[in-house]
């Protein structure tokens, strides 16, 4: 099980003209590195995503199965889970048929340890594919970002502005070291 993205905010947890100030950027220079300094907000966030396995950004994902877990949990590598928006049947053709509310909903811990519940009276796929589609992430009608792991953001981007290929990626630790509290344990 892939959870796929399908919608999402184009909107970074650190804007751009938040990342401008912390680095101390001059406000004359005509926005000459804006796009680089994006660039590398985004891989900053998306560097922080991998180790904490959290999502720090709202966003839409889906997901599609054969068969419904047998004990009636569904373990999601989505965390913070939002909400549950669709859940049904499609068959060969795309149509979906959505199942009747309160057959599957959220687990009890959507930060800790997000899952699906899946109630007893969901009827069987009989070949068809069970698509799922919940929303995830900091931000939007989730949890707020936590201010560590948006100072790791920041931090991380301006270690890659300040060393653009100097050295290794030594302040990786930093911004590990920052995202640690909120990084997501499995076992």
């Amino acid at each position: 099980m892939i959870p796929i993205r399908v919608e999402g905010a184009a909107v970074e947890p650190v804007s751009l003209p938040e990342m401008r100030a912390y680095l101390r950027l001059p406000a004359d220079d005509a926005g000459a590195e804006d796009a680089l300094i994006q660039a590398l907000v985004t891989a900053a966030r998306a560097s922080l995503e991998i180790e904490t396995r959290r999502i720090l950004v709202p966003g839409r994902y889906r997901i599609a199965l054969q068969a419904w877990p047998r004990d009636g949990l569904l373990p999601l590598p989505l965390s913070p889970l939002v909400a549950l928006v669709r859940a049904g049947f499609s068959d060969g053709s795309g149509t979906v048929a959505d199942l009747a509310p309160g057959l599957v909903g959220l687990g009890p811990d959507p930060v800790e340890a997000p899952c699906l519940r899946i109630a007893p009276a969901v009827p069987e796929p009989a070949g068809r594919s069970l698509l799922i589609e919940v929303d995830a992430g900091f931000g939007g009608s989730g949890p707020p970002l936590p201010a560590p792991l948006r100072l790791a953001v920041l931090r991380l981007a301006a270690a890659r502005y300040e060393h653009r290929g100097d050295e290794p990626d030594s302040f990786a630790t930093d911004a590990a070291r920052l995202g640690a509290p909120n990084r997501r344990m499995r076992l």
